[in-house]
């Protein structure tokens, strides 16, 4: 996750924490938001055009990341969810999963 994020995004990571729960990977990213972001997020609707095209983006790369994720763990990626915080730039995920991952 973390090289796919960073060679993807182009983002710097601070600190990466991954939970797996039942059928979903949880994955909280910390980084910090680049210079232009900080300044387009003081508006609400720059906070709002920020979180569109990095939905957009995790969208266009979500069939490499299906792929590390099923060379890791033998599942694919059925939804995804996710949501940045514009003030503190730290993102979550909720991978759903095709089948249960607690045994690995």
């Amino acid at each position: 996750m973390i090289q796919w994020y960073q060679s993807y995004l182009g983002q710097n990571l601070t600190e990466v924490k991954t939970d797996i729960i039942r059928d979903m990977i949880i994955v909280n990213v910390k980084g910090e938001l680049p210079r232009a972001e900080s300044h387009l997020s003081r508006e609400k609707e720059g906070m709002f055009l920020i979180k569109n095209v990095r939905q957009q983006l995790i969208e266009c790369g979500l069939e490499s990341l299906d792929n590390t994720f099923f060379d890791l763990t033998d599942s694919r990626i059925v939804t995804l969810h996710t949501d940045v915080s514009t003030k503190t730039g730290e993102r979550i995920f909720v991978f759903k999963m095709d089948r249960s991952l607690e045994q690995l």
